[in-house]
């Protein structure tokens, strides 16, 4: 039989699943029919970086790619260059989680917001090796700057609708609520 602590990761992994689900769903409701001018924020993106900080169990590496790896088939970007990018940037991340979440939240918002950056300009710089039409990189800037500045929101509506707290680490570097 499985243990209440195995079932309380897997319940925790669906529902950020389902979080994502739910993120990509309303991306793709056509709200707005012209073009453009700039871009919103990437509220998936956000949310990722936020699990991976602060709950990394309920993120594993195949959920990151996978969920991604959806997005980029969906919104008809490079299949796996997006996905790619993300698990990089996550895992990287995840490995200074502790560090990051006994420093503050200004310490955690700078990582995500250097992630975010990171994975956008990666990103143009292959499709412009690739020869691959990029979008304009004041589309690209704006999104990397909405998606920053909508870290703290997410941030919020995590702790305060979700629970998912930055929790405090104990000298076991055990992750308690």
């Amino acid at each position: 039989m499985a243990s209440p602590r195995q079932a309380r990761l897997w319940i925790g992994r669906a529902g950020f699943a389902a979080l994502a689900l739910a993120l990509v769903f309303l991306r793709l409701l056509p709200l707005d029919t012209l073009p453009p001018r700039w871009a919103g924020p990437d509220l998936l993106l956000a949310a990722l970086l936020l699990w991976t900080i602060r709950r990394p169990e309920l993120v594993p590496v195949w959920l990151i790619a996978a969920v991604v790896l959806l997005v980029d088939f969906l919104f008809q970007r490079p299949p796996g260059l997006g996905a790619a990018l993300t698990v990089i940037a996550t895992e990287m991340l995840r490995r200074r989680h502790v560090r990051l979440r006994t420093g503050g939240f200004a310490a955690e918002w700078l990582a995500a917001a250097l992630a975010i950056a990171g994975i956008l300009a990666a990103t143009q710089f292959v499709l412009w090796i690739a020869v691959i039409p990029a979008p304009p990189w004041t589309l690209v800037v704006s999104q990397a700057l909405a998606t920053a500045l909508a870290y703290p929101l997410v941030a919020f509506a995590a702790r305060w609708i979700l629970g998912i707290g930055r929790g405090q680490i104990d000298s076991r570097r055990r992750i308690s609520t």
